[in-house]
């Protein structure tokens, strides 16, 4: 279905981490294929998955997968897809950003908590549900978020860690 790829070693010498995320996404997808042919997925409305790549704080690649197929090894093929997100880590704050086209600001249901952000919607004919380590501890009650044109954006002071429960963010 999906045939190897030989690495092209021209200009540029891929780092091993580049190459390996690749070949781990190539296997995926090459299993959803075959899965799919053999009629083991059922799934009613369409197949969605991407990907964003970004360099991380330590040097590193990091690949986050957003959609609704199954990671590998995992089963069906959910209703709810993950959303594109991703999160910029500022001096003094954490700025998140998740495109959820489509829904009205009421229908999203914003939970953050000093470690972690969850953001869910749950309509009739779009679902999404994200759950994110945020990288750094944060004031639950100093969140900010606005919606406007499909795309979520949720600022947060950085703190020191305190260990105070979730708090529930209105969306302007």
């Amino acid at each position: 279905m999906f045939p190897r790829k030989r690495k092209f070693r021209g200009f540029f010498d891929w780092d091993d981490d580049f190459d390996r995320i690749f070949e781990g996404m190539e296997d995926m997808m090459r299993d959803l294929m075959e899965k799919a042919e053999k009629g083991e997925i059922k799934q009613s409305g369409p197949f969605v998955y991407g990907f964003s790549m970004r360099v991380g704080p330590d040097g590193k690649i990091v690949v986050d997968e957003f959609g609704n197929t199954a990671k590998k090894g995992e089963g069906e093929l959910s209703d709810e897809r993950e959303p594109v997100t991703d999160i910029i880590n500022e001096k003094d704050q954490l700025v998140v950003i998740c495109e959820l086209p489509g829904v009205s600001k009421e229908d999203i249901k914003l939970t953050i908590n000093e470690k972690s952000m969850n953001i869910k919607v749950d309509e009739t004919e779009r679902k999404y549900n994200k759950s994110l380590k945020l990288p750094a501890s944060i004031d639950p009650k100093s969140a900010e978020a606005n919606y406007k044109n499909g795309v979520l954006e949720v600022r947060m002071r950085k703190v020191k860690d305190e260990g105070e429960s979730g708090y529930e963010v209105r969306i302007k």
